[in-house]
């Protein structure tokens, strides 16, 4: 596999990086510790993606009709890469640009995708994702929110938790049971609800990753049209393995990982670390682990341009990438000491932010069991 980026690619990246260095604020790096939840973010990432939007790239690789430009998979890996290097200025839009977009576009009705897909090409709605429970969190088949058809609605009932960026999502991508006497994956449905719907509430749940980041959903007699509901009736789970697909490889944390890292080593040259065997080999260790991490999902991507099903590298390539971002928060803890946990320190955001990356999108021992069973045919117990 050859993994070269063409010269139109290259220039593309340079780019991006000048569109960057013009738009974000002088005091982003701070911004963007409070993470995407904060409102000063949230506001400041609604505006950059509409400018990012005007000028094509928010959604370049969807097909034209939807509002893209038929840009290769590659074409948006890059975008991707710079935007996590940076700190992720598209805030939580990168979930609607990743894969609620493509999964409406493979499982939404006409009317669904006239309404929702020309708003997150233009940049200007949040969505949320309503997966985990209190009681079904990396099980997510445990799942017990209820949707009972009643007519032409659903009522819903049951409460979410975890839930990311809800405080200013226009819509919540919900999974539900609407078979009650189902188990498992069999009898769960998913459903486009608007956040501003009666019957639903939000309370925050204090978090160190950033500010008002998680948060638990209520729901209390939600009554929904049927017509809110994304895929065939009691099929939910095709369509969330479809979505999920797109997230762990949507994601490139060995992006920022890389650029965590760099500034590691430097800070370990200025303060004549790198005569320690220890630290070097260390430092090596995490650069292994992000490069394996970039080169696995360079395959996926590559298999995904072709058309070709997905693989277990989808999932080894999300864990990599966990990994890498795990040893270089500790890593950046070691080398700098107790300063490193200071307020305000990059250390201490990137590793806040990295201690969660093994949980997001499923933990790390669900994917890797995942693994087992599913394309090594190990048994379960």
């Amino acid at each position: 596999m050859e993994f070269d980026w063409t010269e139109d690619e290259a220039q593309h990246r340079a780019e991006i990086r000048d569109f960057l260095a013009e738009e974000l604020p002088g005091d982003w790096e701070e911004m963007a510790q409070h993470g995407p939840g904060g409102d000063a973010q949230a506001a400041f990432s609604k505006v950059f993606c509409g400018r990012m939007a005007a000028r094509g790239w928010l959604t370049q690789h969807w097909p034209i009709e939807y509002g893209g430009r038929d840009a290769s998979p590659w074409r948006h890996a890059m975008v991707g890469e710079e935007m996590w290097a940076i700190g992720e200025p598209r805030g939580a839009q990168y979930m609607n640009v990743n894969w609620i977009g493509p999964a409406l576009m493979r499982y939404g009705s006409e009317a669904q995708k006239a309404e929702h897909l020309p708003r997150i090409s233009a940049g200007d709605v949040l969505w949320c994702q309503g997966f985990s429970e209190p009681e079904a969190g990396s099980d997510l088949a445990a799942l017990r929110t209820e949707a009972l058809r009643v007519g032409d609605e659903y009522v819903i009932n049951g409460s979410k938790i975890w839930t990311s960026y809800c405080n200013h999502a226009d819509f919540i991508l919900l999974l539900v049971r609407t078979d009650p006497d189902s188990r498992r994956h069999r009898g769960i449905s998913v459903l486009l609800v608007p956040m501003d719907t009666p019957g639903i509430e939000i309370r925050e749940i204090p978090s160190v990753v950033g500010e008002r980041y998680f948060h638990e959903v209520f729901f209390t007699d939600v009554h929904v049209p049927v017509t809110t509901r994304l895929g065939p009736e009691n099929e939910g789970w095709e369509v969330v393995g479809h979505a999920l697909q797109f997230e762990r490889v949507g994601a490139a944390r060995y992006a920022r990982a890389a650029v965590t890292l760099d500034r590691l080593a430097e800070l370990a040259r200025e303060r004549g670390l790198l005569d320690d065997p220890i630290v070097v080999d260390r430092l090596g260790e995490a650069r292994a682990l992000c490069e394996a991490a970039r080169v696995l999902t360079y395959k996926v991507i590559d298999l995904r341009a072709k058309g070709s099903p997905p693989t277990a590298d989808t999932q080894l390539a999300r864990v990599l990438g966990t990994r890498a971002d795990n040893a270089i928060g500790v890593l950046a803890l070691e080398i700098i000491g107790p300063e490193a946990l200071e307020s305000g320190s990059f250390a201490d955001a990137n590793f806040r932010l990295a201690m969660t990356a093994g949980v997001a999108v499923g933990a790390s021992e669900v994917q890797l069991n995942l693994i087992a069973s599913r394309f090594l045919g190990l048994p379960r117990e």
